[in-house]
């Protein structure tokens, strides 16, 4: 059997493991990378160690630290307090703010997870108090992660970017963010007209009475960890409509943000060495308080990027990736190509970790994009949306926080609902994202 068929069997293999049992898919790359680069294709370990991402798992590591700090002082709380201001009572402005919220917290280089994890209670919570469909407010949220989730110092949009810039393909960092950012927002705006949005238009805070959600209606196993999901949710909502003053330390955070953008953006610096020397320096003002903040780097998401790249460089190294890539050539429609790239995206990715199949997806691309025969930069944007707008799914991180956060609600339909609802984005969204970003550049 050839090294080629060998590493596909592999990744399939990894793929199907990390969906049904709870194991890390980035170690189980590892593993395979090691096995088949020394089995298949005759690598030594140095050969497959000289594959591993350093400069992204810094990126990842800096980004997350320094987001621990801000999440840790209250700057986080401080940035949602001041939207919930911007609201001025107007109910039907609360779902667009926790989507800005969410939005700007990826942007800035917040995880998608972590975001969702954070304000997700706070907008569920909101849901409940002012009677706003959980499934709007639930969906805007996860669609505002996205929608930020690939700017140029986001998790995403550095992955992104690094694999084109690895293969010699046209950049445009910006374009991927802009079109990540207005599809999900497109998205937005149709599940406020359809889910009850226009209900609210009018609706003031105090109009009229609303219950307070009931105590005790957590499903702390729908995530798998011991959580009280509900009175996080209370917890938050009571915090976020506070107004409490702000610390030296959370002015000093907020300008810590704005000079990683500056720096990362204006002068080109690295983002992984600036993120992690603010969130150090930040650190040294209150040592005892973010003693704690390196175990919230998110190491798992670490482990899997690591993982899943190093294996992509011993996919190259065994000419699989040029092995596919002439494959679908060969079936010489380029545009059909892109969209079975963006449908396989987008149906993995459903299921397993968005990041890994961006990784993927984009590598398998990159023989018939290097052709020439269509815009490589739709494709990239086709490519990376499809694979992430699908977190809505609730076998997904983002979907499951959704789930276990939502207050007053039936459970099993409220799964039913987003269960359905992501089947439709599964079906419908790689075709549209196809036709938005592929088709133009082909014709």
């Amino acid at each position: 059997m050839s090294p080629e068929i060998i590493s596909i069997l592999a990744l399939v293999a990894i793929f199907a493991i990390a969906t049904f049992l709870p194991i890390n898919m980035g170690a189980l790359a590892f593993v395979a990378a090691f096995l088949v680069g020394t089995l298949a294709v005759g690598m030594t370990t140095d050969d497959i160690l000289a594959g591993f991402p350093g400069e992204l798992v810094l990126t990842l590591i800096g980004v997350t630290y320094l987001f621990a700090i801000a999440q840790n002082n209250g700057t986080v709380d401080l940035l949602v307090r001041g939207a919930v201001k911007l609201v001025a009572g107007r109910v039907a402005l609360i779902p667009w703010i926790m989507f800005a919220v969410t939005g700007v917290l990826t942007a800035i280089g917040a995880l998608g997870p972590a975001a969702v994890a954070i304000i997700a209670p706070i907008a569920l919570g909101f849901a409940a108090k002012y009677r706003i469909s959980p499934l709007l407010m639930g969906m805007m949220v996860i669609h505002g992660a996205q929608a930020g989730g690939f700017s140029p110092i986001s998790v995403y949009g550095v992955t992104v970017n690094n694999i084109v810039a690895q293969n010699d393909l046209p950049s445009s960092p910006l374009t991927v963010f802009l079109g990540s950012l207005f599809f999900n927002l497109a998205i937005g705006i149709v599940l406020f007209v359809v889910l009850g949005g226009r209900k609210l238009m009018g609706r003031r805070v105090g109009d009229e009475a609303v219950p307070e959600p009931a105590d005790g209606d957590t499903d702390a196993e729908v995530t798998g960890h011991g959580t009280s999901a509900g009175s996080t949710a209370g917890s938050s909502v009571d915090v976020a409509e506070k107004t409490g003053r702000v610390t030296v330390e959370q002015i000093l955070t907020l300008v810590g943000l704005v000079v990683l953008v500056v720096l990362a953006l204006v002068f080109d610096l690295d983002i992984g060495f600036v993120s992690i020397t603010i969130a150090t320096v930040l650190a040294l003002f209150s040592a005892a308080r973010h003693k704690g903040a390196v175990m919230q780097i998110s190491w798992s998401t670490v482990l899997l990027i690591a993982g899943v790249l190093s294996f992509v460089f011993v996919l190259q190294e065994a000419g699989t990736i040029d092995y596919v890539g002439e494959s679908v050539t060969s079936i010489g429609a380029p545009l059909v190509v892109a969209l079975l790239l963006a449908y396989i995206g987008g149906v993995v990715s459903a299921f397993a970790s968005s990041t890994a199949i961006i990784g993927v997806a984009i590598s398998l691309a990159v023989p018939f994009l290097l052709a020439g025969e269509i815009g490589a930069v739709g494709v990239v944007v086709a490519l990376s949306v499809a694979s992430t707008i699908v977190d809505v799914s609730p076998f997904s991180t983002n979907g499951a926080l959704v789930l276990a956060n939502a207050q007053d609600v039936d459970r099993d339909r409220f799964y039913k609902q987003i269960l359905g609802y992501s089947g439709i984005v599964v079906l419908v969204g790689p075709l549209l994202a196809w036709l938005v970003f592929v088709v133009p550049g082909w014709l």
